[in-house]
């Protein structure tokens, strides 16, 4: 009886990560996004809207660029996953 609660439970914690992973994920990609977007009208249009809303290298701006850098290498970890 308790070997099934323990597997049970293992279960259960699994799914929990899992899904924690999930929400992380999409996170991650819409970051991936607005960073792309971003760079896309920087490319075409010499146009950067993350400079145009919080300023020019602002902490907030710095802040934002530096989310999108990470997202960048965290979706290195979503190619590679199943």
């Amino acid at each position: 009886m308790y070997k099934q609660k323990k597997i049970a439970y293992n279960k259960y914690k699994r799914k929990v990560k899992e899904e924690k992973m999930k929400v992380i994920d999409k996170i991650a990609l819409v970051l991936i996004i607005i960073g792309a977007i971003n760079w896309g009208l920087i490319g075409f249009f010499n146009f950067n809207l993350v400079a145009v809303i919080f300023g020019e290298m602002t902490w907030i701006s710095r802040v934002i660029y530096a989310l999108v850098g990470i997202s960048g290498l965290w979706g290195i970890k979503l190619l590679f996953d199943d």
